[in-house]
């Protein structure tokens, strides 16, 4: 059932509001679609940071009741409404608005942490290629570690100098904060992919573009997604993995990834089926944007891959005891 404004009879009070000077570096840019409560709590959360930092809304959906109830939150976003469903295009929407060096992306089930927003400025101003910081989110009320982070944090990328944390080419949508300028210089999120896994072609291209991607496990953010969201790849995340290899990877490799994929319903993954078919329908716009990454890109992808494989493999082998 959607879930309504109607009825929310007050926010959460806001302790410590107007005793801090308000963050002018970075600002908070929210997505929602069709969850308003859940919007309206995110919004409490980060109306209560010692950050206060600007906030603005992007609402993918189409009932004006919530666009107003967004609105008259007393955090004082900005809320933008598209008047239709823009997925994960909204953030680029969102950037193209904020008027910070820097813009933190959250859902409407996530916020971040106090501290967390000036943390992430502090080694954004100290490192300046920096493009992009992938936080550590915390899942729950009980504040468990989301599976992501411990990928990102033994990520086998050489450390960078210039750089601060671990060198990585993925990150939580929910939990990272952007160079604006970094953004716009790449193109923010791909159209062609619209929504699901869309986090990892954009750091490929940022990183394509002489920009670092960077897990810093100081830099916190929470994500407390619906307890009835469905476990596993979806569909979308499968379709865009694969036109993802079609924009960006060797053409040797996207085709071992179509014949893969077509091959998969055999083996009862109906996903896999459902997924193919998107992505065909996708595949002539994602060639007229095909963009090979660099060499010393590609590589890096290639290492990562091969990491992710043995640890799978381990972890498949037998006597291995379950972690």
């Amino acid at each position: 059932m959607t879930d309504r404004p109607a009825g929310r009879t007050g926010h959460a009070s806001v302790p410590g509001a107007g005793t801090t000077e308000r963050e002018s570096r970075v600002s908070v840019a929210m997505i929602t679609r069709g969850r308003p409560q859940g919007a309206l709590r995110a919004l409490d959360r980060l109306a209560a940071l010692p950050e206060r930092p600007a906030v603005i809304v992007v609402d993918n959906g189409t009932d004006p009741a919530v666009t107003a109830a967004l609105r008259a939150h007393p955090v004082g976003a900005t809320v933008l409404a598209p008047g239709r469903n823009t997925g994960a295009l909204g953030r680029n929407l969102a950037v193209r608005h904020a008027t910070t060096p820097y813009v933190a992306f959250s859902d409407d089930d996530s916020w971040w942490a106090p501290g967390a927003l000036r943390r992430a400025a502090d080694l954004l101003d100290a490192h300046p290629r920096l493009g992009l910081l992938a936080a550590r989110s915390l899942v729950g009320a009980e504040e468990r570690e989301d599976p992501l982070n411990a990928r990102l944090a033994h990520s086998p990328l050489p450390r960078d100098p210039d750089l601060p944390g671990r060198p990585v080419l993925g990150f939580l949508g929910c939990a990272a904060v952007v160079r604006r300028t970094a953004h716009l210089d790449v193109g923010g999120y791909h159209p062609v992919l619209f929504f699901g896994a869309e986090e990892t072609l954009l750091a490929y291209d940022l990183a394509a573009a002489g920009w670092g991607v960077s897990y810093v496990d100081s830099v916190v953010a929470h994500h407390h997604p619906d307890e009835g969201a469905r476990p596993g790849p979806t569909t979308l995340v499968t379709r865009n993995a694969l036109l993802t290899c079609w924009l960006r990877r060797p053409a040797a490799v996207a085709l071992r990834r179509t014949v893969a994929l077509a091959a998969a319903p055999a083996r009862g993954d109906r996903t896999a089926g459902r997924a193919l078919r998107g992505a065909l329908l996708r595949l002539p716009a994602a060639l007229r944007h095909r963009r090979p990454l660099p060499p010393t890109i590609e590589r890096a992808v290639r290492l990562l891959e091969a990491t992710a494989a043995r640890e799978q493999r381990a972890a498949q082998a037998p006597g291995r005891a379950p972690s």
